[in-house]
């Protein structure tokens, strides 16, 4: 039951992100959000184990992909990541590890620091 939950939290923490996004006018992160929740597991447990699952890679292969066709898709997607990272702080390594365990470059670094533009 206690795992249930931390998977719920992360469900609506990426819920109210992509929100927050879609109201601030810029963009919204709804494409984002719905490739990270094969990630859920893996952000909600972090390293060693589990490891981000095979659909949870092919989440981060579609987002690079995504970012890699304009650059206003990276920002989009640096942003996304960004307000996660900075929303769900308690699994904020989870999150910044992903796309090197997967073998997966996004263009930038998953760090709250990071500047998106």
């Amino acid at each position: 039951m206690k795992s249930l939950n931390k998977e719920v939290w992360v469900m609506v923490i990426i819920a109210i992100v992509s929100f927050l996004f879609l109201v601030g006018g810029t963009s919204d992160c709804t494409t984002v959000a719905a490739l990270l929740t094969t990630c859920s597991n893996f952000i909600s447990y972090g390293t060693p184990d589990p490891v981000p699952g095979s659909s949870c890679c092919n989440a981060l292969v579609s987002l690079k992909i995504m970012a890699e066709s304009t650059r206003s898709n990276q920002k989009l997607l640096c942003r996304c990541l960004m307000g996660l990272i900075i929303t769900y702080n308690t699994n904020a390594t989870a999150i910044a590890t992903m796309p090197g365990l997967c073998g997966v470059s996004i263009g930038f670094t998953i760090d709250p620091n990071t500047n998106c533009n």
